[in-house]
């Protein structure tokens, strides 16, 4: 017996007139024309909108999130300048206050169709007040979103005092994967070591692997190649991430022909963040400026497996966003003139089933024997959920529905023209 069926779906791949079948909150089926019996709890007709699986953020740092404005506002908008200010706020952190808003942003993202997450926690304060804050939240949020914790030294782990110790302290908590900033570390060498390090602890712990790496515009902060090294000499394939990998973009195109398939042959998968590396980087550039994002499509093109995170919403490093991987997605294939129709569907697949790999999720997708988690968007297909950031009509986890919205509907008041518009291509003669 069904406990939900979807009807007149379509679906990212392009199949349309779908039906999806649940029971106990599993996809028992997915094939075109199933008649609910009348033993069915709920039939929904998705009037032939999109049924996407639910998005996923790969990089996120949520102790921060909500925060715009505490103590200051970066006014420079640097990177630098940004956690200067996260220095500051630092000491001022109250726990209650980094849970509750860490909670009102898990609401919004459930609301945009959200529903996994890993997020970066700075484990550089030796009260670990930020770890023991989401960790919580973890609790609170699990019956709806999947949200994963990286150990995360922001202030570099073998730079800041305590670092490597802090870090452990905050595994031996329940944080489920390790983290790093080879590139704040005091040189090269030191940034190096500390992949190194970070690596062997996951090996030893049999912990995936999440690094912010070379999120610069120096051409010579290369601690990718060391961290495909890393993962290829321990046998981490499959487990390890580089974020931001910005400086790939002002690499010469010689050294990255050789980095670029040593990434791909050691299994390790990139996340690029639009919103964010194209406003902190290339700060330093007069004109022509560097648009600061990693090599997205030649990546993609070699076989790394490539994701799209929000990084920040409302925090010391960004003063905008709202949850929306859609516009996520939407700054990613302007960013890297990912404009074919492949390339825009690519653009969705880095906000979903790409992020879901990198976050080693299980029973993610629309297939028989997947989670029933997916979203209902107000568009056709994926290049034009992504064109329209298209609004979320219903949101289910597991069989259960969390959220709806209203259909978005212009209503106009003009002569000989149609009453109302959904800036949806008008259907082919």
């Amino acid at each position: 017996m069904m406990d939900l069926l979807i009807t007149n779906a379509a679906l990212p791949d392009g199949r349309t007139g779908m039906s999806i079948a649940v029971q106990n909150g599993k996809i028992t089926e997915v094939t075109e024309g199933l008649i609910a019996s009348a033993q069915s709890a709920e039939t929904v007709d998705a009037g032939g909108y999109l049924l996407s699986p639910p998005f996923v953020d790969p990089h996120f740092h949520m102790d921060a999130t909500l925060s715009y404005g505490l103590p200051r506002v970066n006014e420079s908008g640097t990177l630098l300048e940004g956690i200067a200010v996260w220095g500051e706020l630092k000491p001022t952190l109250k726990l209650d206050a980094i849970i509750g808003r860490a909670l009102t942003y898990c609401d919004w993202a459930v609301a945009k169709g959200l529903l996994a997450i890993r997020s970066h926690v700075d484990t550089s304060d030796p009260s670990l007040l930020a770890v023991d804050a989401l960790l919580e939240v973890k609790k609170q949020v699990a019956p709806y979103i999947d949200l994963q914790l990286v150990a995360f030294p922001q202030d570099g782990v073998l730079r800041s005092k305590g670092g490597v110790e802090n870090l452990k302290r905050a595994l031996d908590m329940g944080v489920d994967v390790v983290g790093g900033i080879p590139h704040f570390e005091r040189t090269m060498a030191e940034g190096a070591a500390s992949v190194k390090l970070l690596c062997e602890i996951a090996a030893e712990r049999g912990l995936p692997v999440d690094m912010h790496c070379d999120e610069s515009d120096d051409p010579l902060s290369r601690h990718i190649e060391t961290l495909a090294f890393e993962t290829q000499r321990l046998g981490l394939h499959g487990r390890v991430n580089g974020s931001h990998c910005t400086s790939m973009h002002s690499m010469d195109n010689y050294y990255v022909s050789k980095l670029i398939p040593l990434i791909a042959e050691s299994g390790v998968s990139v996340i690029a963040n639009p919103l964010i590396n194209i406003t902190l980087q290339g700060r330093h550039d007069t004109y022509p400026k560097r648009r600061g994002m990693t090599r997205v499509p030649e990546l993609m093109a070699a076989g790394v497996n490539v994701a799209f995170g929000h990084d920040c919403v409302m925090d010391p490093w960004y003063g905008m966003g709202s949850g929306d991987m859609l516009e996520v997605a939407h700054m990613g294939l302007h960013v890297a003139q990912m404009t074919s129709q492949q390339g825009i569907r690519d653009c969705f697949d880095a906000v979903t089933v790409n992020a879901a790999k990198v976050m080693l999720l299980e029973g993610y997708g629309i297939a028989p024997g997947c989670d029933a988690s997916f979203v209902l968007l107000q568009a056709g297909d994926a290049v034009e959920a992504i064109r329209l950031r298209a609004n979320r009509l219903k949101v289910w986890r597991k069989g259960m529905l969390l959220a709806e919205t209203a259909e978005v509907l212009a209503k106009l008041r003009m002569r000989g023209r149609p009453e109302g518009l959904t800036f949806q291509l008008p259907a082919a003669d």
